[in-house]
């Protein structure tokens, strides 16, 4: 069967949409739909066979089985300087035939496929491929994607969809995402009724969970300018708590593995004493450190190397003070990425519970 074009949108940034599309392309996939993915305007980007692909098409490979191509699943990218480039000679791109080409070659092989934007509606709008401009290029019909509230929520929808209405894109659903779980019911209530005075469907709402939001330990340190000491290999570490050097909380250490503690070189050693010390009382077998960040100058003493090395802690150096690493750490924005695979099953797994994929499909097929 083949359905119309789907294109995932959001309000913002930083609001699910690669979640949602994770989820999505998998509930597809359990429908039996040969389905297509492509992410057709990216802003990061990685390089990939002699050229750069969005990050976020990467994470397509292995779900949908997909050999990358750059210029089919990522065929635009409007990174560092392109902006300026487009303005001063904007004939000498032509974004959307790009786009059009990789659209071509995916309908050629596919049953459905999946478009996923890229940050808020108006983002490329400076090189005429904003959301709003692609998504009618490709004759896609939209679900958007918004963070969840009530009041905030329909104000920010109402505002976003306005691109699509002047570009009389068809808007056939919402997915309300990160909605606090005491809330869920009220906010299907109310913004459900908002969304029937506008003939738009609530096609889910979606708790947070904050396991997606853990980091992991190369991502800190590259925040924070760091460099990695010891055991390098294990950056891939997630973090679940922050444990300031100066005030171990026993109960975190006795809940989680998933650890990082942030300490001056000084008072390094007092701290992994006082680690060890609750361990050993709460009947820990293995440590419950993923990863020590080390702040400031000074030597890390022979005792402390001793307990890194017996239990393989990756160790980050950083000329931060302790306060400076934690506050960047709470301003950190966190991604799905490939090396993150319990997000992505996490993601899957959210989006296929809480979001009618098949009233979605029924709407792609009309």
């Amino acid at each position: 069967m083949k359905l119309k074009n789907l294109y995932v949108a959001a309000t913002s940034q930083h609001v699910g949409k690669t979640t949602s599309t994770l989820g999505i392309a998998s509930g597809f996939k359990k429908a039996n739909i040969n389905t297509g993915y492509c992410k057709p305007v990216g802003q990061r980007h990685i390089e990939l066979k002699g050229s750069v692909v969005d990050k976020d098409a990467v994470l397509f490979a292995d779900l949908l089985k997909l050999d990358i191509e750059p210029t089919i699943h990522s065929p635009v990218i409007i990174g560092k300087g392109a902006t300026t480039r487009f303005l001063e000679d904007p004939d000498k791109y032509d974004l959307k035939k790009l786009i059009l080409n990789a659209s071509q070659t995916l309908s050629e092989s596919h049953d459905a496929v999946i478009y996923e934007g890229t940050g808020h509606p108006g983002v490329g709008s400076v090189a005429n491929v904003s959301n709003a401009d692609v998504a009618k290029l490709l004759d896609a019909k939209v679900v958007m994607v918004v963070e969840g509230g009530i009041g905030n929520t329909i104000d920010r929808l109402n505002m976003s969809m306005g691109l699509f209405r002047e570009a009389d894109v068809p808007i056939i659903g919402v997915i309300i995402n990160k909605v606090i779980p005491d809330k869920m019911e009220m906010v299907k209530e109310y913004v459900g009724k908002w969304l029937d005075r506008k003939n738009l469907k609530l096609l889910g709402v979606v708790p947070y969970d904050n396991t997606l939001g853990y980091p992991l330990l190369w991502t800190i340190s590259n925040s924070i300018n760091g460099t990695f000491e010891f055991f390098s290999e294990r950056g891939f570490n997630k973090i679940e708590n922050i444990l300031p050097g100066s005030v171990v909380d026993p109960s975190l250490l006795q809940k989680s593995s998933d650890n990082l503690l942030v300490v001056s070189s000084r008072v390094l050693g007092k701290a992994i004493n006082t680690v060890k010390e609750i361990s050993e009382s709460s009947g820990l077998e293995k440590t419950p450190l993923s990863g020590i960040i080390v702040t400031g100058e000074g030597n890390i003493s022979k005792v402390c190397k001793q307990y890194i090395e017996e239990h393989n802690i990756p160790v980050v150096r950083t000329m931060l003070d302790t306060y400076g690493v934690v506050i960047k750490i709470s301003k950190l924005e966190v991604k799905i990425i490939r090396r993150t695979p319990w997000k992505i099953s996490k993601a899957i797994e959210l989006i296929n519970e809480n979001v009618d994929i098949k009233e979605m499909i029924r709407l792609l097929g009309e």
